[in-house]
Parts: structure tokens; C-alpha cells; sequence
């Protein structure tokens, strides 16, 4: 009779012993895979937000806006053209009371340079993208005799094409298709001029001329600027970017 309930005793606490096992926390073997949760696509806005920022820093770090700011508009201004004394000397010789100024004018210089806010458009077919880059500088023309004669405000876009490319080693890439001045971008407004002097006359003929030089200048310092900045961006940010590219996949958000 003794052993019978002594038996049942037993059963009792192995069956306690075994709902507490089962209530406690397996430990976890670190030789079993652990599941992995699947990593969440970037939004559309994450993806195309990233590019434009990294773009930017990337253009800024490479020096964009100092490029902007050495320019050698005054040079291009004086050598070029048919007019004997270059443009600048065909400019002044339109404003005859300019004339004896000619000689005189030895500062045209380029401050405050500005990289504005990039914008983002993908192609219709999903397979591009064009990134507009918009720059602002301040175009200052002196003379020692009276000081600053003008001061301009300029406006430039610059539309760069992105292509998604696989190299011979099936490595991908961002490279820079078309890369050029938008036309028609090029805003000049006066800010400020010496009253005297037929500013309206000088300020309109020398707008002509910036049309003319100013474009090409500044895409050819960005253009390159842009193919650096690629080659120099986040393996993950690019991988992302050509997926989507190459399979058309559309994320950026029309406005």
C-alpha cells in the first residue's frame, strides 16, 4: 500500500516538473538558423530622397561650389569674340559712354555660389532619370575709377541623365548619359547698378553675351563633378536604384 501511494506521490511531481519545463523559455541553439525577418524595400520617396541628398553632399565634397566661384569668365570675356578688345570691349563700345571705361574694367568676379535644391524626374518608360541641379551666384563687375559698377543676379540649370549600366564583370553601375545646360535656364536680374551710367544698355547687351558663354562654362565643370560623385556613392543606394531601373520599377514621385 506504501509503495502504491508513494508511486502515485512520484507521478505527481513529474507531471508539475514537466508543465513547469514547458512553460519556461527554450534557450536557443546557436548552431540553428535564426529566421530572419525580410528587410523592408525603401518607399519610393526613401529611395529617390536618398539619391538627391547624396548627390548633393557628394557635389558639394567635391568641391562645386569653389569650381563656381573660379571661373574664368573675366578671361573668356576679354580674349573671345571678333572685337578687337574681345567681348568685353565689343560689350563697352555699344555704350559710348562706357567707352573710356574699357581699359579700366579689371574685376568681374563671382560670389556667393550657390547648389539649390536638386530635383529628380524618372523617364516614362521607368529606365532613367534626370537629375536637375540648379545653381545661384552673384556676378560682380568693378572698375577702379568708380568702384562696382554691377551686380547680377544668376540662375543656372543643369540636367544630368542617369543610366543603369552592367560592366564586363556583371558589376552594376550609375553612370552620367546626356549631361547638359537646360535651355533657356539661365536667369541674369540686376541687382544693383551705378545710377549715372546707361546700366539698362550695358546690363542687356552683356546678358546676350553671358547666353552665349556662361552655359558651356559651368557644364563643363559640373558635368564631370556629377561622374565623380557617382563612382563615389553607397553600394546599397546604387544597387537599389539600378534594380529598380532596370526593371522599370517606378519611385519617384511625380508632383
Amino acid at each position: 500500500m506504501f509503495q502504491i501511494g508513494s508511486l502515485i506521490v512520484l507521478c505527481g511531481l513529474l507531471a508539475q516538473t514537466t508543465a513547469l519545463l514547458e512553460a519556461l523559455p527554450v534557450p536557443l541553439d546557436q548552431n540553428l538558423p535564426l529566421a530572419v525577418t525580410p528587410a523592408l524595400a525603401p518607399s519610393p520617396t526613401d529611395l529617390a530622397g536618398s539619391l538627391t541628398g547624396a548627390l548633393s553632399n557628394g557635389l558639394l565634397s567635391e568641391g562645386l561650389l569653389g569650381i563656381l566661384e573660379n571661373l574664368p569668365l573675366l578671361d573668356i570675356l576679354k580674349t573671345g569674340g571678333n572685337a578687337p578688345s574681345g567681348l568685353l570691349g565689343g560689350l563697352l563700345g555699344k555704350v559710348t559712354s562706357l567707352t573710356p571705361l574699357l581699359n579700366d574694367i579689371i574685376d568681374l568676379k563671382i560670389t556667393n555660389p550657390q547648389l539649390l535644391e536638386l530635383g529628380l524626374v524618372q523617364s516614362p518608360d521607368g529606365h532613367r532619370l534626370y537629375v536637375t541641379i540648379p545653381l545661384g551666384m552673384i556676378l560682380n563687375v568693378k572698375t577702379p575709377l568708380v568702384g562696382s559698377l554691377l551686380k547680377l543676379a544668376v540662375k543656372l540649370n543643369i540636367t544630368a541623365e542617369l543610366l543603369a549600366v552592367t560592366d564586363e564583370q556583371k558589376r552594376v553601375h550609375l553612370v552620367v548619359g546626356d549631361c547638359t545646360h537646360s535651355p533657356g535656364s539661365l536667369q541674369i536680374s540686376l541687382l544693383d547698378g551705378l545710377g549715372p551710367l546707361p546700366i539698362q544698355s550695358l546690363v542687356d547687351n552683356l546678358t546676350g553675351i553671358l547666353n552665349n558663354v556662361l552655359p558651356e562654362l559651368v557644364q563643363g565643370k559640373v558635368c564631370p563633378l556629377v561622374n565623380a560623385v557617382l563612382s563615389r556613392l553607397d553600394v546599397t543606394l546604387v544597387h537599389s536604384i539600378v534594380n529598380a531601373l532596370i526593371h522599370g520599377l517606378e519611385f519617384v514621385i511625380k508632383v
